[in-house]
């Protein structure tokens, strides 16, 4: 009974946005600490193997090889929201489509226009939203918000993955191995095979299904690795690829894993880096950029499209079917709220920092620190106005 309990705590969304907190703090601590170097070089410390081309540091293996897993838990949502959830349609899409894509381009804009043409190429770092922290944090604070409010930010973290997703994809990608991209492919669609197919219901036909999805699974992640495409994007196809009801039920089993273990890491391994001893002045104009465009560039280009759409929605009125055209609309300060919201960048918008800067250690060292102080701004501004509109809702109720 405890451990059914422990796994449910695990699968919360408020233990996902604690335990991601926690995992960063004690990071930047420990940096900062006496431990900070040896723990430095201990993720540096490569473990490789020579016969398979393999050759990552700790810190990749967790961030080219464990995140692979969460990224096949978000390919599993994106894929159940767009055919049977709360994006299954055009009209439900279109509000938090247009204005994901309002919370992708300010952003983008504002930090290139902070930092300069020299470091433009990190302008996809503030372009982020983590889809757990920001639930986390209406789950931890929102008792009362109406639930259209969490089905707008839903989808729209949703479409920002999926956009965050193609960025990787396609500006993240280098020296393409065409063969071993081949080969990646052969695995995802032997994995979406086997997927499909019946291995009956005794206990060792599920075994060997699993085995073999496993197997598929490692193969497919080597390939992408050995190509050059990033690693995480295998775990997308492989969540999209496969059947629909074993991916949940996959997605379901991993979860606990991914909350409790491999997000905390990823957060911790990304927050240990050393806050420089230099001034606010001294610090880098990428550091500003994005510190300013998580918080500020996703609550104005969120707010400005959303109005937008909202206002052009609601004038067409009701849709053939009778449907109302603005179901999934939120506007006002319930869409400030939510803007505010997802300016909470952290998972992927670190991910984003070490890619981006890969080749400059001190000014991934920054970027890193900017998507945290941006991301706690997102929290506390948006902490408050969710706090703020919750109980405007629940005196309402009274």
């Amino acid at each position: 009974m405890a451990r059914m309990s422990m796994r449910t705590v695990f699968r919360s969304e408020r233990y996902a946005a604690i335990s991601l907190t926690a995992a960063a703090v004690l990071g930047l601590m420990l940096a900062n600490s006496v431990a900070g170097p040896g723990l430095l070089q201990l993720l540096g410390t490569h473990i490789g193997f020579a016969t398979l081309e393999l050759d990552l540091s700790i810190a990749h293996w967790i961030t080219d090889g464990l995140l692979v897993i969460f990224f096949f838990i978000v390919a599993v949502e994106l894929r159940h929201e767009l055919t049977r959830g709360e994006l299954n349609s055009v009209q439900h899409a279109l509000a938090p489509g247009i204005a994901a894509l309002g919370g992708v381009i300010v952003p983008a804009l504002l930090y290139v226009v902070i930092a300069g043409p020299s470091l433009a190429g990190g302008w996809p770092i503030p372009t982020a939203t983590d889809i757990a922290f920001a639930l986390g944090l209406i789950a931890l604070v929102g008792r009362g918000l109406p639930p259209r409010l969490r089905v707008f930010l839903l989808a729209l973290a949703v479409l920002d993955d999926l956009i965050a997703i193609v960025i990787i994809a396609v500006f993240f990608s280098h020296g393409l191995n065409l063969l071993a991209l081949g080969m990646a492919v052969v695995a995802v669609y032997a994995f979406r095979y086997v997927g499909c197919r019946s291995f009956g219901t005794a206990t060792y036909a599920a075994w060997i299904q699993g085995t073999l999805f496993a197997l598929l699974a490692i193969l497919a992640w080597y390939f992408t690795v050995l190509s050059g495409v990033h690693a995480t994007i295998a775990g997308v196809a492989l969540g999209l690829v496969l059947n629909p009801r074993i991916a949940e039920r996959a997605a379901h089993a991993l979860q606990p894993v991914t909350n409790a273990v491999i997000l905390p890491l990823f957060a911790f391994a990304s927050a240990l880096v050393v806050i420089p001893a230099v001034s606010p002045a001294e610090l880098s104009p990428a550091f500003w950029g994005i510190a300013i465009a998580l918080p500020v560039g996703k609550i104005v280009g969120i707010t400005l499209a959303g109005t937008i759409v909202a206002l052009l929605i609601r004038r067409r009125g009701r849709t053939r079917d009778g449907i109302a055209a603005s179901a999934t609309v939120v506007a006002g300060w319930d869409l400030v709220t939510v803007a505010a919201v997802a300016g909470i960048g952290f998972t992927v918008s670190l991910l984003m920092a070490e890619l981006a800067f890969a080749g400059d250690a001190l000014l991934r060292d920054q970027g890193v620190l900017a998507v945290l102080v941006g991301s706690a701004a997102s929290i506390v501004l948006g902490g408050g106005l969710v706090i703020w509109r919750a109980r405007g809702y629940r005196k309402n109720r009274i």
